[in-house]
């Protein structure tokens, strides 16, 4: 299938931190947020997954959540996902369904991540789960001159794929 008809498919919007998507699931079940972890700020579902496609020019803004992710590869071509770690640690994955990839990465809660079609790659068509589920209100876009403050080393690749300056 075409980007396009992936859109049209599954009704996919675009995404704050660019590319498309369409919330797919979001359990029944619910955290109290007295049970979470201070930087949730409310209840939250137990999980919560979307589709997600990137096509090739595209990516996905520097960002981090409150939980964990769990990217899936699905169709299209392979997937870049950087990430930031607390530690300061920097680490690429390829999702895709070659030998040398993968078909699924999890992002720890509060690393920063951004996505991209790996070279050659015309779109990535993916699925994220996100466990406890994902709310707007931990969703926190980087900006440049703050994660560069923070990961000097990865200045080039921050510089790329975060969309405001300051």
């Amino acid at each position: 299938m075409a980007p396009s008809d992936l859109i049209k498919r599954y009704s996919l919007q675009p995404h704050p931190e660019g590319g498309y998507y369409t919330s797919t699931y979001q359990a029944s079940m619910l955290l109290s947020q007295q049970d979470l972890p201070s930087v949730f700020k409310g209840d939250r579902p137990v999980s919560s997954a979307i589709y997600y496609l990137l096509e090739k020019g595209d990516f996905s803004s520097f960002h981090r959540i409150a939980s964990d992710e769990c990217w899936h590869f699905y169709s299209g071509d392979p997937l870049w996902i950087h990430v930031l770690a607390p530690d300061g640690s920097y680490t690429r994955t390829t999702l895709g369904s070659k030998e040398d990839m993968t078909f699924q990465h999890i992002v720890l809660a509060g690393s920063w991540f951004a996505s991209e079609p790996a070279p050659g790659s015309t779109f990535s068509f993916v699925g994220c789960t996100v466990s406890p589920g994902f709310h707007f209100d931990e969703f926190e876009l980087a900006t440049t001159n703050f994660l560069v403050s923070q990961f000097p080393d990865q200045a080039s690749l921050i510089a790329r794929l975060c969309r405001s300056p300051l």
